[in-house]
């Protein structure tokens, strides 16, 4: 019997006793590929020496000091490197323990921007339905996840606002050309800001690339220049959640690159310390802090742990692995040769509806009917038995229910870490082929 709460109460998990670059092992012995790097995380790998000895070295000097007395050396690295040549804009970062604490962050530094600002009466924040932003209650109520909203739909604050989301496969009207479908979502944006009060908008909030809860879903081209100029005709913040889709994921550093946009605020997580130790954080533009710094001078929130020294300094030497390895590049590389595997695999696969992604960050939705984009019978968890077939093949990737409303549809997602080569990439996609088509049978 484990004493431990396991995300499923019923049958505790495998017990992972080793990691070594992109394999992890289970006690019982099972050598397991993580294609997913858990949950688009481990973006190095496990065991990654350089970032090993950085943990040591901040842990042989001093482990914790709360940031009320000091700074550290470690999140003061880590902030000139991330935003010191002004990225965008962005100017200043904030380090917490999640992405979820940093969504928190986020929409708190949007509030209080506007408070320090004159403008008090901007309390609303717009996001996207079938979202995922975290889940604390906050970025819960931020989130358009029905399945994860549902238990605690009661607890949600009704300051969030939901519209649709840029999801081509579906979203789409049939004879609807692209322009003509980011029109209509500019158009359903700007009906919401009419409908709460323009004046009273605090900020839009949205995945650069969607995650989990839809797999992998990247806007269509002029989609967030559009969102943008919704957000600056009513003095709107943007804030972009690239926890998992960020810190070159999708095969440039920042997701929003591809988009021709900047965000106000943009939050971070997963990539940024690669699993090595908990952390996340958003970054800002000056304009964002300007009125707080010349106001009260003092960001109205807090938590125990962040800047913490260790987590700092493991995803500073995570960066500069990837800066150093050129590992984004490898990213863009080894996501071609991805994408081409997985569609000579199952891009004419009767059950795959739709391969998508960027970068190292692809999906496959799966589908009863090509045709008609049918779904299969949630009850069966066709996603759930795709992971399992996958786990006994010696694979690890991200399956997902739920796709479409929180109860229909099923993807799976994929998520190597940066420095996989191209015949890892081989045994990924012949692994995941065979558990796709043994989940089927």
């Amino acid at each position: 019997m484990s004493h431990l709460i396991h995300r499923n109460l019923k049958a505790a998990p495998p017990v992972a006793v080793h990691g070594q670059g992109i394999w992890l092992t289970a006690a019982d012995g099972h050598k397991v590929m993580d294609a997913s790097g858990g949950a688009a995380v481990a973006c190095l790998g496990h065991g990654h020496p350089r970032v090993l000895d950085a943990m040591r070295a901040q842990m042989e000097k001093f482990t914790y000091a709360h940031t009320a007395l000091f700074g550290c050396e470690s999140a003061e690295a880590l902030a000139d490197i991330l935003v010191g040549h002004k990225p965008g804009g962005l100017a200043y970062a904030y380090f917490v323990s999640s992405g979820s604490e940093g969504m928190e962050a986020a929409i708190k530094l949007a509030r209080q921007h506007f408070l320090e600002k004159g403008e008090p009466q901007r309390t609303r924040y717009i996001a996207r339905r079938q979202s995922y932003h975290g889940n604390t209650l906050g970025a819960l109520s931020a989130g358009g996840n029905a399945m994860r909203r549902a238990p605690y739909a009661p607890l949600l604050t009704d300051a969030f606002s939901h519209v649709s989301a840029c999801y081509a496969y579906r979203g789409r009207e049939a004879g609807e050309s692209d322009a003509d479908y980011v029109a209509r979502l500019a158009a359903e944006l700007e009906a919401e800001f009419q409908r709460l009060g323009p004046q009273n908008v605090v900020a839009f909030c949205a995945e650069t690339v969607v995650g989990a809860t839809l797999g992998c879903v990247a806007a269509l081209p002029g989609y967030f220049r559009a969102m943008r100029e919704v957000c600056d005709r009513h003095g709107a913040l943007l804030i972009l959640d690239e926890v998992m889709s960020g810190m070159g994921r999708t095969g440039t550093l920042h997701a929003w690159e591809q988009e021709g946009v900047t965000p106000d605020i943009q939050v971070i997580a997963k990539g940024l310390g690669g699993g090595y130790q908990p952390i996340g954080g958003i970054l800002a533009t000056e304009a964002v802090i300007a009125p707080i710094r010349d106001g009260s001078g003092s960001f109205m929130h807090g938590h125990t742990y962040q800047s913490h020294p260790v987590a700092c300094a493991a995803a500073l030497a995570v960066q500069q692995v990837i800066r150093d390895e050129k590992l984004i590049d490898n990213a863009q590389a080894m996501g071609r040769l991805l994408e081409q595997r997985l569609t000579e695999r199952l891009g004419n696969h009767r059950h795959v509806g739709e391969i998508r992604g960027r970068g190292l960050f692809w999906a496959i939705e799966l589908v009863a009917d090509r045709a008609t984009k049918a779904v299969f019978d949630p009850a069966r968890k066709l996603h759930a038995r795709v992971g399992a077939e996958a786990y006994r093949r010696g694979l690890g990737c991200y399956p997902m229910g739920g796709t479409i409303d929180g109860r229909q549809g099923d993807h799976v997602l994929l998520a190597p870490p940066y420095n996989v080569t191209a015949e890892e990439i081989g045994m990924i996609v012949e692994r995941f082929g065979d558990a796709v088509e043994a989940a089927l049978a």
